[in-house]
């Protein structure tokens, strides 16, 4: 009880007053836009190029803790795809973008924050190692399996070109792509260059947790019900287990286990909706389990932090 008072409700009562604030008309939907266009398109991304351009590459990128979490999150994209597919009917850009949703844990904004209060700052080096290449990963793959699927509607040599612009245009992974610039470069940053990424880094979490309530507000349930508690199932539950399963296969060290299985258990991000939302296919299931995970991982993600040594 104690972990969840001092490590989960903080983020989340952060989340509540974004929510609030919204509901109220203290903060209106401009505002909310306004803010966490700051903080996915400014703030978190330098957050990002802060962390990986000092990450020690050769000592983090364990393939043992990246190939548990990335093979467990890929058998969920496969689950959310065929789940879709076969037991609720869906056609399948339909089953592609729900697949998508339980493929993509929302592993900064959320993992981060969490991560940071449960095992504290150094605990972090795991989790930006498995952030570096979250989003080129799921987009990657959703991308292309969403052409695929509408090949009939598009030629199959634009499928590469669609994947690469629509992942080379994302904000992050430019913040992540200039780090590794910096970091493999051996690129000296002038001190008061780092003094103010330090500053607009230290606003990312914050304004990203509290614009985050603002935009739960905006996507209220509606309908779905059966899928989107199979999504809420896949992502808070089959993600994070797969993933401890195959991290004490591995045999990999406490340290990077907490990080795989805790970023995994991270309910849906908001890029779940802005994916689904881009091919106008499954929002409202992506947007409700937006939501609805992101409320039910109060719980589930204490329960897990409970089996983590």
């Amino acid at each position: 009880m104690q972990t969840l008072i001092s490590v989960i409700m903080p983020v989340f009562i952060l989340i509540g007053f974004g929510y609030l604030a919204a509901w109220r008309g203290y903060f209106s939907p401009t505002n909310v836009d306004g803010l966490m266009r700051f903080a996915t398109n400014f703030a978190v991304p330098v957050l990002l190029f802060r962390a990986i351009s000092n990450l020690d590459l050769a000592a983090e990128y364990n393939m043992s803790m990246m190939g548990s979490f990335y093979g467990a999150a890929f058998l969920c994209f496969g689950t959310g795809l065929i789940g879709a597919r076969f037991l609720f009917g869906r056609d399948w850009e339909d089953a592609t973008a729900i697949g998508f949703v339980c493929l993509f844990s929302n592993s900064l904004l959320l993992g981060l924050a969490i991560m940071e209060r449960a095992y504290g700052t150094d605990s972090l080096t795991g989790n930006y190692a498995i952030i570096s290449i979250h989003a080129p990963f799921c987009y990657g793959l959703g991308i292309a399996t969403m052409e695929v699927m509408r090949a009939r509607r598009t030629a199959q040599s634009r499928v590469l070109l669609t994947v690469l612009k629509a992942m080379f245009s994302n904000a992050l992974i430019l913040g992540i792509g200039l780090g590794f610039a910096v970091n493999l470069g051996g690129v000296p940053v002038p001190e008061p260059v780092m003094h103010a990424v330090n500053l607009l880094a230290s606003a990312a979490l914050p304004a990203a947790l509290f614009g985050m309530g603002g935009v739960l507000y905006r996507y209220r349930p509606e309908g779905d019900m059966r899928t989107i508690l199979f999504c809420c199932a896949v992502s808070l539950g089959l993600h994070p287990a797969l993933t401890y399963g195959f991290g004490t296969i591995n045999g990999i060290a406490t340290e990077s286990l907490r990080s795989a299985v805790v970023t995994a258990s991270m309910a849906p991000g908001i890029n779940a909706y802005l994916f689904a939302n881009m091919y106008g296919r499954g929002m409202r299931v992506a947007a409700s389990t937006v939501l609805i995970g992101t409320a039910f991982s109060v719980v589930s993600v204490w329960l897990w932090l409970g089996t983590l040594p």
